[in-house]
């Protein structure tokens, strides 16, 4: 028996959706070659992770073991998939390989932090493959909600493995390749001995349906609109915009596109020859000298983001541009869990400017990008793989799509973030598991999600902040009375008196009570007079806030 396995490690994206990271490893354990496939990212929110501008996965086990990685791959350009590999690569190192359309925006996220162009290599789709030290890799083109995703065919040590990216069965996607089930078929056919597959959309019972069925119903909503008309979807969803632009176009509408990473896509996909025949587009400055009812307006923001185009019109002005009564703003969209609340106060502010918000609670104006239930069995009867390990879903999915995949006679793991799967024998064996986590990128810093300062930040906003200073003599005696600063606290509690005043005063007399030895010990004078304003605060005001003393001691 060979002392060589085959690993499949999730670290990230495997328990939720977001922040996508596998491993695939061959070779003796803890020695094995290691090739990653997608290096994404999540979004904070201000509850869990304020202040926090992105959330990438912990790759410390990678970078223990930077020596032993052959390649990078990356399946498409949805920022769950390639959002982090400008801040993570260099701990890496390895080469990046993507298609044209990936590749183009892989290399301008990796010239934003100064690394140049030969460190993305463009791959066609299948037959070509790339050869990554044992691993031999081919991008096998599906359908997405997003131009030139691909699945992975991964061939090592005589085994072929399948991992499909996110996917879905669409026929007619309306810009990039159709769902071809001959090809998978053959691709199949020497025998596959895993899929790992997308799981997102495992509770939906009906087939999904096509991009290509949005067309009419849209066209017929911005036909019959009487004044201006705005439309936001994801800004990656090329075919969407396409048909939202079209439908403006006409409706004898002037295009506008609103939005940095809108434009971004645009550019992307015109520049490698995956989109053509979008219609033209105008210069926000340009719509103000134009009828309203011969506009319409593209804008980013579906999901609530408080910069983005969406979120601006609803406060107000952006770009010069206002909204008025009567326009008409459409999501061509889902709202993401853990949007809604964003969402709402965006559709709340326009109905308030009498703004008419259409959103797809009817089914008429999107689709998913996701493979849904009988989707998912129709691809495990093409590829009719041996093991089937769902990713790319939070715990629940995982658990019914291993379920599916045993109820059709498959082997099946349930392998969440950390779990590594031994894909070597005739079944599926947990072989270990790896401490995981999350990095966040704070401001321009990674930092660790246990490090303490996002728990910290926490902290202050809910319970508030006072600093104490006190200033020390030479011979260790109070020189004037501590005082303090509050941040975050009401200003006057139970006593109706300034707190500030209540704990400079409580703050003075332990002073005067404190003997030498705490005096003449920082720790100790810390710890009380920390206690004793926490105190003070929880009787004044019911809370007990964090707390920072100032020591100054005269030399």
């Amino acid at each position: 028996m060979s002392s060589k396995r085959i690993i499949y490690l999730p670290l990230g994206g495997a328990g939720e959706i977001g922040m996508n990271c596998y491993v695939y490893g061959y070779g003796a354990p803890d020695k094995e070659r290691l090739i990653v496939v997608d290096l994404g990212v999540t979004f904070p929110d201000m509850d869990g992770t304020p202040g926090v501008d992105l959330i990438m996965p912990d790759i410390t086990w990678l970078k223990d073991r930077r020596g032993q990685i052959d390649a990078i791959f990356i399946t498409h350009a949805h920022e769950d998939h390639i959002g982090a590999v400008g801040h993570l690569w260099e701990s890496l190192g390895a080469p990046i390989y993507a298609r044209a359309f990936t590749a183009n925006l892989a290399r301008r996220k990796m010239d934003e932090h100064g690394y140049g162009p030969e460190t993305v290599r463009t791959v066609s789709a299948w037959p070509e493959t790339v050869a990554a030290g044992p691993f031999t890799v081919g991008f096998l083109p599906i359908s997405h909600s997003i131009p030139e995703s691909s699945a992975l065919v991964i061939d090592v040590a005589g085994e072929r493995l399948i991992h499909t990216g996110d996917f879905k069965l669409d026929p007619q996607p309306v810009v990039g390749e159709a769902f071809d089930p001959d090809l998978w078929a053959e691709v199949s056919k020497p025998g596959v001995k895993a899929l790992i597959c997308d799981s997102t959309n495992v509770f939906s019972p009906a087939p999904g349906r096509s991009e290509a069925t949005l067309s009419q119903p849209i066209e017929a909503l911005v036909a019959d609109a009487k004044a201006l008309v705005v439309a936001t979807t994801f800004a990656s969803n090329v075919a969407r915009l396409k048909t939202l632009a079209e439908a403006g176009d006409r409706a004898g509408r002037s295009i506008c596109l609103l939005g940095r990473a809108m434009r971004r896509m645009i550019e992307a996909a015109v520049e490698t020859g995956v989109l053509t025949g979008f219609p033209k587009v105008i210069a926000p400055e340009d719509v103000g000298s134009l009828p309203r009812e011969n506009v319409m307006l593209i804008v980013t923001g579906s999901q609530g983001e408080r910069r983005a185009a969406s979120a601006q019109l609803s406060r107000g002005k952006y770009n010069g541009i206002t909204l008025k009564e009567g326009d008409l703003f459409l999501f061509s969209s889902k709202t993401i869990p853990g949007n809604e609340k964003e969402v709402i106060r965006i559709m709340n502010n326009l109905s308030e400017m009498g703004v008419d918000v259409v959103d797809d609670s009817g089914g008429l104006y999107h689709v998913s990008g996701h493979a849904n239930r009988p989707d998912l069995e129709q691809l495990q009867d093409i590829v009719n793989p041996q093991i089937v390990v769902p990713m790319h879903g939070e715990h629940r999915h995982l658990r019914e799509h291993t379920r599916l995949a045993q109820k059709k006679g498959r082997a099946g793991v349930l392998a969440v973030n950390g779990t590594m799967v031994d894909l070597s024998g005739n079944a599926p064996t947990v072989a270990g598991f790896v401490e995981t986590g999350r990095t966040y990128l704070d401001g321009s810093v990674q930092i660790g999600a246990l490090d303490g300062i996002v728990r910290d930040r926490i902290r202050m906003a809910l319970n508030g902040h006072v600093i104490v200073t006190v200033i020390l003599d030479e011979e260790d005696e109070p020189l004037g009375d501590p005082w303090c600063d509050m941040m975050g606290l009401a200003e006057v509690g139970r006593s109706h008196v300034p707190l500030t005043d209540i704990l400079e005063e409580d703050l003075s007399q332990f002073m005067g009570r404190a003997g030498e030895k705490t005096l003449r010990d920082d720790d100790k004078l810390e710890e009380g007079l920390k206690r004793l304003v926490r105190n003070s605060c929880l009787n004044e005001i019911g809370k007990k806030p964090e707390v920072t003393v100032v020591i100054s001691r005269l030399a």
